[in-house]
């Protein structure tokens, strides 16, 4: 037992050193456990590089593998992904890849333990010991992580960090797929305004991105086009839908017209609280589904990333865990029926009027009014609506479905993958959500799945997408939203 020990012992202090004397500065990437979590493949986006691998991050995952979540899904890739390297060599010594870079695991030193700030029994605190023990020898170490704190610890260390990010994606810059022009007012009344091909050949406007011409003196006198490629446009005009709804401002009106589309089978719609994204999603979806019956129901899914205790925890079965978790849905569609109740109302006291003044002839047809709609849980019992978590959609392909999945700035970008392909012939799906207000602690702007799956689609013919930047909820909720 006692050679045994040894031998593990001189191994374990081989993979501490690796490379006996590294080159002056030779860098090394040090990836927290979060980094694989946020994407398996992590391990691979380093380009002839040295990628190091804490032992404490393969403890973390073997924590992570065995649950139901995202987390626990992504966790059993990169153990598969590791599982797969060790195949091809010594993780200890460290397995070279085929774009040149090496992947290894080293482990703490303990034999010469420097003076250290913080307190070790955190694991976040032995992968930042990690990082200063490679900087001791010799290492250019840069330190990856999506954790906050974790970048302020190792900033205090005098540790180079950064956040894993693929692609940067500025605020100021995302594709918001839309651009306002402003023109006299004149030119708002020819049918095939000149500036729209001048717009094409001076602009990079991607297919499917809309230009609003919107006169210079009067932002409520605009009118919209939708850009086909091949300096090819086609003006957009207010919908007619089986209920009295119509579009409060122009980006509704963008939006709702890419919802209706079914050639464009993903559409993003994204923007702050209260524009509007998941209402006309259900709007539409119910349209498209009970009144030109495109598709055969409409799936609603919500990720479950709460902003306390999750899913699990939830009182009774699953349909009922779910119906606290679709509250927002239900928020919306009791809305919906409102608006639809009251219209159609409206409608009807327009046309006892209407009847008052002039009396209706035997030539005369009759007004045809504009129904009112069924609940919610009405349309969940007639299969024309199903409320799902994301949990279960893995695996699964999705045909002739209209699929609106909500509250997306919370998912990853392999996640929104994994969701993209599960959609079957015939579906179309709808990922809307806020980037501004992200529940995952280590998703921002630039990372969320939402915001990158519109960067990645843009200038596909099949997909299309609108920010949404007016509020249309109440005087206080916009006030709130601006002064809070």
């Amino acid at each position: 037992m006692a050679n045994e020990s040894s031998k593990k012992k001189d191994i374990a202090q081989k993979s501490n050193l690796g490379p006996a004397k590294p080159s002056k500065n030779k860098k090394i990437y040090l990836l927290d456990t979060n980094v694989l979590v946020y994407d398996p493949k992590a391990v691979f986006s380093f380009d002839g590089a040295e990628v190091a691998l804490p032992s404490v991050v393969l403890e973390e995952l073997d924590r992570f593998k065995k649950e139901g979540t995202d987390r626990g899904r992504n966790t059993r890739e990169v153990i598969r992904i590791l599982d797969g390297l060790r195949n091809q060599g010594s993780l200890g010594t460290g397995v070279k890849l085929d774009n040149g870079s090496i992947v290894r695991v080293v482990f703490m030193r303990r034999d010469k333990m420097p003076l250290f700030p913080f307190e070790l029994s955190f694991e976040d605190n032995q992968i930042l010991y990690d990082a200063v023990t490679l900087k001791e020898q010799g290492y250019d170490v840069r330190f990856i992580t999506k954790d906050l704190n974790a970048r302020v610890k190792a900033d205090a260390l005098g540790i180079a960090t950064e956040d894993y990010i693929k692609e940067k994606i500025s605020i100021d810059d995302f594709y918001k797929g839309w651009i306002t022009v402003p023109v006299p007012a004149v030119v708002l009344k020819h049918h095939d305004p000149q500036i729209l091909q001048e717009l094409s050949q001076d602009t990079d406007l991607a297919v499917n991105e809309y230009v609003v011409l919107e006169s210079q003196h009067n932002s409520y006198n605009y009118r919209v086009f939708r850009y086909l490629g091949r300096n090819k446009f086609v003006p957009v005009r207010e919908p007619a839908l089986r209920w009295p709804i119509k579009p409060r401002n122009v980006q509704q009106l963008m939006a709702m017209d890419l919802l209706l589309n079914d050639d464009i089978k993903l559409v993003t719609l994204f923007g702050p609280a209260g524009t509007g994204k998941t209402f006309l999603a259900l709007l539409i979806g119910l349209h498209k589904v009970l009144v030109e019956d495109a598709y055969e129901k409409m799936l609603v899914a919500r990720p479950v990333v709460p902003l306390g205790r999750d899913i699990g925890y939830l009182p009774g079965d699953l349909q009922e865990k779910l119906y606290s978790w679709m509250l927002p849905i239900y928020d919306n569609m009791d809305f919906l029926m409102h608006s639809a109740t009251n219209g159609a109302h409206l409608d009807v006291l327009e046309e006892e009027q209407h009847r008052g003044k002039k009396k209706k002839g035997p030539g005369k047809k009759r007004r045809k009014r504009k129904g009112a709609m069924e609940s919610l849980d009405n349309l969940v019992k007639r299969g024309k609506i199903s409320l799902e978590a994301i949990t279960y959609m893995r695996g699964r392909s999705i045909p002739f479905q209209y699929i609106i999945i909500d509250e997306v700035q919370n998912l990853s970008p392999h996640e929104v993958k994994t969701l993209i392909t599960r959609v079957g012939e015939g579906s179309k799906i709808i990922l809307a959500g806020d980037p501004y207000q992200i529940d995952s602690p280590y998703l921002d702007f630039s990372s969320n799945g939402l915001v990158v799956a519109s960067q990645r689609f843009k200038g596909q013919k099949l997909f299309g997408s609108v920010y949404l930047s007016t509020s249309e909820r109440s005087e206080l909720s916009q006030l709130g939203g601006e002064l809070l």
